[in-house]
């Protein structure tokens, strides 16, 4: 690719996954708000251990596997069903399908081409490929914003301050380049969540009696 390209492919990345981008990711906790209300996530060093093990070992790996076969698929019907199928709670398929349609539906129109509404990996993928955005920047990029997203909602619920917060998205970013690149050479067969302290604050977060999140 060359370098003019790859800037207006970087550039349309960072719209995409850009707070500003209409998919109303701040909206979404991702299981956390009920974890910070347990007091399982209460400061800097319990969010870290937290963000990791998401990314390692649940939805980040997994999503990042899931855009990577859609990317790849001609067809993403499938691996969108499979991505469904694969969320540990309804909240949890909430997240993912309400954030894959905004998508759909806002990159549809200013792009001009009719997006089906998939999961949010699915939907990033599918689009990515049709654009000619590379993979790799397409995985890392994604797993950065979903990442940064979460250290947000750590920021806005602990309260974490900002520069502790910008820390710990400095921390990760290379842990999400290391789990971009091993999702390239994977397959879904490689599916496989362990996070099961996040899987279940989302269950737990569905009947919380306050909260701000959706999920």
């Amino acid at each position: 690719m060359s370098a003019p390209m790859q800037n207006e492919a970087i550039l349309t990345l960072v719209q995409w996954l850009s707070p500003a981008y209409p998919v109303g990711a701040f909206a979404y906790s991702h299981g956390l708000e009920w974890a910070v209300e347990a007091q399982d996530v209460h400061d800097s060093a319990t969010l870290s251990a937290w963000l990791e093990g998401v990314l390692r070992h649940g939805a980040g790996w997994c999503d990042a596997l899931f855009l990577a076969a859609a990317y790849r698929a001609d067809d993403p019907k499938e691996v969108d069903r499979m991505a469904r199928a694969f969320a540990p709670s309804a909240e949890r398929l909430k997240e993912t399908t309400l954030q894959g349609a905004a998508f759909a539906e806002t990159t549809g129109q200013v792009w001009g081409s009719a997006l089906p509404a998939l999961t949010y990996p699915v939907a990033l993928g599918h689009s990515a490929r049709r654009h000619d955005l590379p993979l790799e920047l397409t995985l890392q990029m994604y797993l950065q914003a979903f990442m940064a997203n979460l250290v947000a909602a750590g920021m806005r619920l602990i309260p974490l301050g900002q520069t502790n917060g910008q820390t710990l998205i400095k921390r990760y970013t290379p842990l999400c380049a290391a789990i971009a690149a091993e999702a390239i050479e994977g397959t879904l067969d490689n599916l496989s969540s362990t996070a099961f302290l996040s899987d279940i604050a989302s269950m737990k977060h569905e009947q919380q009696y306050s909260r701000i999140f959706r999920t």
